[in-house]
C-alpha cells in the first residue's frame, strides 16, 4: 500500500457537477484514469485530468514549523467535529506553501481513498518520522485521533520552540563573528595598503605594530582567494563528515556538550528533548520499551543516543527506568528524581512533562543571559580588531617627526 502511494501525483481537472456547474480543481491520485474514476465517486463528470506541470524556479522546502502548524489545524477541527477528510480540504485551501499544499493533498488522496491516516503519512518519511507515525497510529488504533492529534501538536511545537532557542543562542554570535571578519579583511586588504603606499615615499623605519599590520596585510592580499576557498571546503568536509560518518558526527556531539557556555544549553535542550518526547510517548500508551527506541531517534546527540539504548536493554531485562538511567551516568539528578518519583507514583507521564517544562525555561533563561553577555563582549572584541588596525596605521603619523 505504501508503494502506491508513494507514486501519487497531483492532476489539474476540469468538468461539470450534477447540477451542471462547471467546476476545476486539484487531486491527488496513482493515475489520471483513477483521477477520474474518483471524480465519478464525487458525482463529477470529468472532462479534462492532466498532470500539474512543475514550477519552473524549484519548490519552496517543507520545514518542521509547517508540520507543526498543520497537525495542530488537524487537531483543532478534529476536535471540532469536522471529519478528517474534509480537515484536509480545508487546511490545503488555506496553505501558502504550494509544496506543503501539494503533500496534504497526497495525504488527502490516500485517506480518500481508503488508506489509513498512519500508513498514508508513513508513504512521506522525510516529513513525518517513525514517532510522528506510531503516536497517530496508536490514536486511529483506539479511537482517539483527536486526543493524539492534539498531543503531537503540542510536542512538535515545543520541539521547534526549543529548536528556534538553540538557533538564536548560536546565531548571534556567529553573525557578529562573521562581520568582524569582514570588516578586518576589507581593511587588510583594501584600506592598509593605501597607507602602505604613503609610508613607503616617506622613508625611514616605522613601528613594530604598524609592520606587523603591513605583513598581515601583505599576506591577505596575497592569499585571500585560497583562505576563503580553504574556508569553504572545510565547512563542506565538517557537514559531509558529520552526515556520512556516524563516528565523526559522535565525536563533534561529545565536544560539543563539553564546550563552555553553549555546551550546558545543548545539555539541557537534550535532557528537555528526552524528557519531552518520552513523556508524550508514553502518555500516548506506547510501550516503555518501544517509547525508548522512539526517544533514541530523537535524541539529536550521539552522547544520550548510546545512553537511552542502554537504558532500553537494560528495562527490557526487568530493571527500572529511574535505576536504568543512572547507571549511565549522563543523566542530572534533577531528571532522575522526578523519573523515580513518576514510577513510584504511577505519573510518569506528568513528572517527564515537568522535567521537559524546567529545561526548556533553563535552555530560555541561559539564551537570554548569553545573548546580554556576548553583547558588550562581542563589541569589545571589534573595537580591539578595528581600533587595534586604526592605531597600528596612525602611529607612523604620531610619531611623525622620528619617521621623517
Amino acid at each position: 500500500m505504501a508503494t502506491a502511494t508513494a507514486t501519487h501525483q497531483l492532476y489539474l481537472y476540469k468538468g461539470r457537477s450534477r447540477d451542471g456547474k462547471v467546476v476545476e480543481g486539484e487531486m491527488a491520485a496513482a493515475t489520471a484514469a483513477l483521477a477520474k474514476a474518483q471524480l465519478r465517486k464525487q458525482g463529477i463528470l470529468p472532462r479534462t485530468v492532466r498532470k500539474k506541470p512543475k514550477p519552473l524556479f524549484g519548490k519552496k522546502k517543507i520545514k518542521p514549523a509547517h508540520i507543526a502548524t498543520f497537525t495542530r489545524q488537524l487537531a483543532t477541527m478534529t476536535r471540532a467535529g469536522v471529519p478528517l477528510v474534509q480537515a484536509f480540504e480545508i487546511v490545503a485551501e488555506g496553505e501558502g506553501n504550494p509544496t506543503m499544499k501539494e503533500l496534504i493533498e497526497k495525504i488527502h488522496g490516500d485517506v480518500s481513498s481508503g488508506t489509513g491516516f498512519a500508513a498514508s503519512l508513513r508513504a512521506h518519511p522525510r516529513y513525518f518520522d517513525d514517532l510522528f507515525c506510531s503516536l497517530i497510529d496508536a490514536g486511529e488504533q483506539s479511537g482517539t485521533l483527536e486526543t493524539m492529534l492534539a498531543r503531537v501538536a503540542n510536542y512538535k511545537e515545543k520541539t521547534e520552540a526549543l529548536k528556534r532557542k538553540i538557533k538564536k543562542a548560536l546565531t548571534y554570535p556567529s553573525a557578529v563573528v562573521a562581520v568582524a571578519i569582514v570588516v578586518t579583511g576589507v581593511l587588510l586588504i583594501k584600506v592598509v595598503p593605501v597607507f602602505a603606499e604613503t609610508y613607503e615615499s616617506f622613508g625611514g623605519s616605522l613601528p613594530a605594530f604598524t609592520q606587523l599590520i603591513l605583513r598581515i596585510s601583505e599576506f591577505a592580499q596575497k592569499w585571500w582567494l585560497a583562505i576563503i576557498g580553504s574556508a569553504v571546503a572545510l565547512g563542506f568536509a565538517f557537514t559531509q563528515g558529520r552526515r556520512r560518518s556516524p563516528k565523526f558526527s559522535a565525536l563533534v556531539d561529545r565536544i560539543s556538550l563539553k564546550l563552555p557556555i553553549i555546551g550546558s544549553i545543548l545539555h539541557d535542550a537534550v535532557i528537555a528533548r528526552f524528557s519531552r518526547t518520552l513523556s508524550t510517548t508514553f502518555a500516548a500508551g506506547v510501550p516503555l520499551i518501544d517509547a525508548l527506541e522512539s526517544v533514541a531517534g530523537a535524541a539529536g546527540n550521539a552522547v544520550y543516543r548510546k545512553a537511552v539504548l542502554q537504558v532500553r536493554d537494560d528495562v527490557a531485562t526487568g530493571i527500572t527506568l529511574n535505576t536504568s538511567m543512572r547507571s549511565t551516568g549522563v543523566f542530572p539528578v534533577m531528571l532522575l528524581q522526578l523519573t523515580a518519583i513518576g514510577e513510584e507514583s504511577g505519573s510518569l507521564d506528568e513528572m517527564l512533562g515537568r522535567a521537559a517544562d524546567h529545561y526548556e525555561e533553563a535552555v530560555d533563561n541561559a539564551v537570554d543571559n548569553l545573548t546580554t553577555l556576548l553583547e558588550p563582549m562581542i563589541m569589545a572584541v571589534l573595537g580591539v580588531l578595528v581600533g587595534g588596525l586604526l592605531i597600528g596605521m596612525y602611529l607612523p603619523i604620531f610619531n611623525l617627526g622620528n619617521v621623517l
